[in-house]
């Protein structure tokens, strides 16, 4: 469904072209009727068609003609007039993580091979109500553990930039899929770094939300498990805002989440000429091991944000990071590793974890309450120390990730920089600051090395100050020429 052209004549939309377009705009176009659900949803069918062979990022989707069924309810809705969702006709494809009623959903992990939940998770409840239809999954680690998407179950997810790279993780199928025009907007979760990470590994945008900001369930617990998020992830920044505006806001099954104008994201990215004071804290004193290159991409790029009026500065937080990271490790034992103890447990199911599903679990009965609560109290020191660097900067920042992506074959690096990792996670150590202080984070491209391997950078704002990030990240994009996936390489 297409208007007509200054000469009368209906132009042809090009499903390249439609596959390209930014969601927010997308949406536009369909409350218009300009493009019918039907077009959209095709072209990306095509596209994945196409390319997903190679890539293998969207798993367990869903018969063509069942998603263009519901694509048609959604043109015939429009027709009549009937109120629509801000995503409404959209395609997507909801990570492999959330549970999805009616459509297996795995966590990437064997056990779960043959799971088809009877209930959605809550921002799959709400995505679906803003008229968002579900083609399929996006591929995972292993109950997410790992920032390198492989399972047993679908295999691993190719790096869209260079297929030879892995994609990163937990969120690698959604942030691939996006980058190669596979899906317009998705969404993504983050402990470690699973939104942040492969967006940087494949030029696109990730962003863990402040803590509490989008309502996290049903799960078993409710009150204790806070380092994890849900969130979006996109090729431009008003894309995710306008898929947070959607999952965004309380719910009281979910006792700890945020109230908010979520649906202001998208109208509010009016960026404007407002001066920045940006932390740069780089590789923490040199705490982090960090592989030669990112820190001369992430400091470019900040000094082309200058002209917009950001001023830089180095800044070394006066806490100790060697205890933060422990308690980070600690706190996901008691959380993530606790919750695996009834695989761990049972001596059919334990033999299908993998290593690193074992370590967390097994880390988990090794603690003590007092440790739990010293972790704690850690954690709380951290969010102070973070509120005291927020009332001299705006944002802080870090890079994204300690490593380029790396080769699809190797599950996780074991040294950077000539530093022996002594865990599958350290590497990815640089993600826990935003993590423990509850704060908002967006990666955003920063470009590549000689070797064309793509690179982030994290832009982290004051706990709640969700849309002053997005603003920042806005005009980011506005100010550079980074980002778009792998079309935008270069």
């Amino acid at each position: 469904m297409t208007t007509a052209n200054e000469t009368g004549t209906p132009p042809i939309p090009k499903a390249g072209d439609i596959c390209r377009t930014p969601a927010w705009r997308l949406a536009e176009q369909l409350r218009r009727r300009e493009l019918s659900a039907r077009e959209v949803v095709t072209a990306f069918l095509d596209r994945i068609d196409a390319v997903n062979p190679a890539v293998n990022a969207i798993i367990s989707r869903r018969p063509r003609e069942d998603v263009l069924a519901e694509a048609d309810a959604a043109d015939t809705a429009l027709g009549t007039g009937r109120a629509i969702g801000p995503l409404h006709g959209l395609p997507i494809a909801i990570k492999d993580l959330a549970q999805t009623r009616g459509l297996r959903t795995t966590f990437g992990s064997p056990i779960f091979a043959d799971f088809v939940p009877e209930e959605d998770c809550y921002h799959v409840e709400r995505i679906r109500a803003a008229g968002a239809l579900i083609v399929g999954k996006t591929n995972v680690p292993e109950f997410g553990f790992g920032s390198q998407t492989y399972n047993p179950v679908f295999g691993p997810t190719r790096n869209a930039i260079d297929p030879r790279l892995c994609a990163g993780g937990s969120s690698g199928g959604a942030a691939v899929a996006l980058a190669l025009d596979m899906l317009p907007i998705a969404d993504g979760s983050d402990m470690g770094g699973s939104l942040r990470n492969p967006a940087a590994y494949n030029n696109i945008y990730g962003f863990r939300p402040s803590q509490g900001r989008v309502p996290a369930g049903p799960q078993l617990e409710s009150f204790f498990a806070q380092m994890g998020v849900e969130g979006p992830m996109g090729r431009t920044v008003r894309d995710m805002a306008l898929l947070l505006s959607v999952q965004a806001g309380y719910d009281p099954r979910a006792p700890l989440s945020l109230d908010g104008p979520a649906e202001y994201y998208p109208g509010l990215l009016d960026t404007g000429n407002r001066s920045l004071k940006v932390g740069w804290l780089g590789d923490l004193g040199g705490h982090l091991a960090m592989e030669d290159g990112i820190l001369g991409l992430c400091e470019a790029a900040l000094r082309q944000m200058e002209v917009s009026g950001w001023r830089t500065e180095p800044v070394l937080p006066d806490f100790d990071a060697e205890s933060l990271w422990q308690a980070f490790v600690t706190l996901r034992h008691a959380t993530s590793g606790a919750a695996l103890g009834v695989h761990l447990l049972d001596p059919d199911r334990r033999r299908l974890l993998k290593p690193e599903a074992v370590f967390e679990a097994e880390g988990a009965l090794e603690l003590t309450a007092p440790k739990i609560y010293a972790a704690a109290c850690v954690r709380t020191a951290w969010h102070k120390a973070v509120l005291g660097l927020f009332s001299r900067y705006d944002l802080l920042v870090l890079p994204t990730a300690q490593v380029f992506p790396f080769d699809i074959g190797t599950h996780w690096p074991a040294v950077v920089a000539g530093r022996r990792m002594d865990s599958y996670h350290r590497w990815m150590e640089v993600s826990a600051p935003a993590t423990m202080a509850g704060c908002p984070a967006i990666n955003v491209p920063v470009g590549f090395d000689s070797s064309g391997r793509p690179m982030g950078m994290q832009l982290i704002g004051p706990p709640r100050g969700d849309l002053a990030t997005l603003q920042a990240a806005a005009r980011y994009e506005e100010a550079t020429p980074f980002g778009g996936g792998a079309g935008g390489r270069g």
